[in-house]
């Protein structure tokens, strides 16, 4: 009988985190670059220059990556293979407006399969400067 209340138990508990756990994630992050804005987005837009400042070059040197596409342009996809912390995936850049913003989609396949939107927003601060807002958002499935 004990155990009958304790699988209720936990049974009650799923079924409340099911109901109060976020359904959705958005992360964003922001830095001012000591370079004119039309410098910054043109350097942005590119899928290689991204790997020389991404955290995740950092945890796998090793890593592995492949282009497809011609670069900075919509259609461009990165893919990567990495070591357990780095994973796989890929990104595909799926709108650029010139100057303004670059949004893509991020497809992690492993170690679990999830899919993001993620942009790059530019913004003059002053006629040598940008600030640069990195982002991305999606959807979380209950486990």
């Amino acid at each position: 009988m004990i155990v009958l209340y304790i699988l209720a138990a936990i049974l009650a508990l799923i079924i409340l985190l099911a109901v109060i756990a976020p359904k959705s994630y958005n992360v964003s992050r922001s830095i001012e670059v000591n370079r004119p804005k039309s410098v910054v987005f043109h350097y942005l837009k590119s899928l290689k220059n991204q790997d020389e400042w991404s955290p995740w070059g950092k945890r796998d040197p090793n890593m592995v990556k492949s282009f497809v596409g011609t670069d900075g342009e919509v259609g461009a996809v990165s893919s990567w293979k990495g070591n357990k912390d780095v994973g796989e995936g890929e990104q595909e850049l799926t709108r650029i407006v010139d100057g303004e913003r670059i949004e893509s989609e991020l497809r992690f396949l492993k170690p679990f399969k999830s899919t993001s939107d993620a942009y790059m927003e530019t913004k003059t601060v002053d006629a040598d400067t940008t600030q640069v807002m990195w982002g991305f958002s999606g959807k979380i499935n209950f486990p």
